[in-house]
């Protein structure tokens, strides 16, 4: 981990002297320094081939996802025209990422809900843990609902015409929303990118597949779980054409509409970092408290996990540390075994709150005006779309672009977060890996298998 954190460092550093070579020009124009405008942008393509030269030696993907953006916007900044044609660089990369969605949503929920036929054998520890899984998901969808909504960070955007689009952004009527969450047609739900409709359908599927007798059930989980693994490398290989879409895109953005349609990032990310700051402290630490957890002892327990899952931006390079120091902090092992990976799938609370947050700043950017009905029916829709995607690179952004699809959301702002999404990934994973820590620990506390030292504690929390 010394390495990885070193590797980011210098990463960051670059990405500093990037900006900071952007902030000079842009100080150069307000004050009139007086400098060239032909050594500022020597200045800009120099610090942007130190950025590539990072990631050519380093092989990262991220890096070179950096490198589009900065280039994407040096190319829109200093050629507008030449720009507007890279756009299709960015709608092939988005069409390769729309068609990852179908089939990776229904075996992912199928092995989710199927796989887990053995709940039924844990019993009432599997109902607290779904409960407690759900609720928690829930208030961090809502608290990433609430700060977008305070903030304002898409507002101002100004994207390109979506006018016809705002019509269409959900059905008007309560019948119509309630009738197009139910398929008719499975193929034609895929066709049209009716998430929702896809969602129920593979909910269904999988409950009646976890119903089926062991041995007829056994091929077709295999046959899911074979799926969903393909998508993932699936998705992998989609993946590292995003340097390239993302550059397209940026491009596309900065030659139509000017550098400023970068600055409202900052304040998503702000307002990302404060949300997530306070879900930590306004939900999690009062969970803890309830519980009777003994903070101190549980913060040292988790601190190298969500150190990992930081670090990485990987909350599988921090499970079996994390299941490891639970079991250490005197959580019993079956607990442990069942709540921790099961949480992977159902309780990702970071994700959940960025989801919420990055929907409706799409929205924002595309000049939509949502009622709080518009936004809570979204809230519902990435709860359910959600689930059971932790394996997947970049699961989160697939899910949002899902769901904006699903509302008829315009996709333009979909690469400004693209663009950021490593800054992003590694807060939420980090609150993913603390959320299903303090997941196992309260399950445990709540079926009485976690007493304090000093005396057994009373059952439930």
């Amino acid at each position: 981990m010394p390495d990885n954190s070193r590797h980011r460092g210098i990463l960051f550093a670059l990405l500093a002297v990037v900006f900071a070579v952007a902030a000079l020009t842009t100080l150069s124009h307000a004050r009139g320094a007086g400098i060239m405008p032909a050594v500022l942008e020597g200045l800009r393509w120099a610090a942007i081939l130190l950025l590539a030269t990072y990631a050519t030696v380093r092989h990262s993907l991220t890096a070179w996802i950096f490198v589009g953006m900065a280039a994407g916007a040096e190319l829109g900044y200093d050629a507008p025209a030449t720009a507007m044609h890279f756009q299709v660089l960015g709608s092939i990369f988005l069409r390769l990422i729309r068609v990852i969605i179908a089939p990776l949503l229904f075996g992912t929920l199928v092995v989710g809900i199927a796989g887990h036929a053995d709940l039924k054998k844990v019993g009432r520890m599997g109902i607290k843990a779904i409960v407690y899984f759900e609720i928690v998901s829930t208030i961090a969808l809502l608290i990433g609902l609430a700060a977008i909504n305070v903030s304002r960070a898409g507002v101002g955007v100004q994207l390109p015409v979506v006018a016809e689009d705002l019509k269409n952004v959900v059905p008007h009527s309560a019948s119509e929303l309630i009738l197009n969450v139910f398929p008719e047609n499975i193929a034609k739900a895929v066709a049209e990118g009716q998430v929702l409709q896809v969602v129920v359908f593979s909910l269904l599927f999988g409950l009646a597949l976890a119903m089926v007798p062991e041995e007829k059930r056994r091929p077709m989980l295999a046959l899911a779980e074979s799926l969903s693994e393909t998508m993932f490398k699936f998705t992998n290989l989609v993946m590292l054409a995003a340097p390239v879409g993302v550059f397209g895109a940026i491009a596309y953005a900065t030659g139509h509409m000017g550098l400023g349609i970068l600055l409202p990032l900052l304040k998503l990310l702000a307002t990302m970092y404060v949300a997530l700051v306070i879900f930590v402290c306004g939900i999690l630490l009062p969970i803890a408290l309830l519980a009777k957890i003994p903070v101190a002892r549980f913060a040292k327990a988790v601190a190298e996990p969500v150190a990992i899952a930081f670090a990485t931006a990987s909350s599988e390079a921090a499970l079996p540390r994390a299941m490891e120091n639970m079991e250490a902090l005197g959580v019993p092992r079956p607990t442990v075994a069942f709540v921790l990976p099961t949480g992977y799938s159902f309780n990702l609370d970071g994700s959940n709150l960025y989801q919420s947050l990055a929907l409706i700043f799409m929205a924002q950017a595309a000049g939509l005006h949502l009622t709080i009905g518009q936004q809570l029916f979204m809230m519902l829709t990435l709860l359910l779309s959600s689930k059971g995607t932790a394996g997947v690179a970049r699961a989160s952004l697939v899910i949002v672009l899902a769901t904006a699809t699903q509302f008829h959301i315009p996709v333009e702002p979909f690469f400004l977060l693209f663009g950021i999404d490593q800054l992003m990934d590694m807060p939420r994973t980090a609150v993913n890996v603390l959320g299903n820590c303090l997941a196992t620990v309260v399950v445990a506390r709540w079926e009485g298998e976690f007493p304090p030292k000093e005396n057994s504690p009373p059952r439930g929390i």
